[in-house]
């Protein structure tokens, strides 16, 4: 009897997954969501646009790559201002807010990629 009480103990922790529980990589402003949503009404883009998520100087940072060659990527604070342009613009240095961003960011996070295509 104790021996089934075991099997049936193991089959129901079993049925819990990883992907069930909630982990800070998936909690994210509704700013965020807001922004997904409407990248995802907006057509396919090339390349397909992103948002990433990383720590800069001691913050959580969004980044979103910019579309084509001499507009502006975005980087957004925790409460969804954008601080600066790490890179494009028509030189391709961005806006010269954060030269270091690039080389200073860490903890890179894929928040959200279009998946659609062409």
């Amino acid at each position: 009897m104790k021996m089934l009480g075991a099997v049936v103990l193991v089959l129901m922790f079993n049925g819990f997954q990883c992907d069930d529980v909630v982990t800070p990589d998936d909690v994210h402003p509704t700013w965020v969501g807001r922004l997904i949503e409407e990248y995802s009404a907006a057509p396919v883009g090339n390349p397909p646009q992103s948002i990433w998520r990383y720590e800069y100087k001691g913050n959580t940072v969004y980044f979103v790559p910019a579309q084509c060659c001499d507009f502006f990527s975005d980087l957004y604070n925790i409460n969804g201002d954008i601080i600066a342009h790490p890179d494009g613009g028509i030189a391709g240095g961005g806006d010269g807010r954060c030269p270091d961003f690039f080389e200073k960011r860490s903890h890179e996070v894929l928040v959200w990629q279009d998946t659609r295509t062409q």
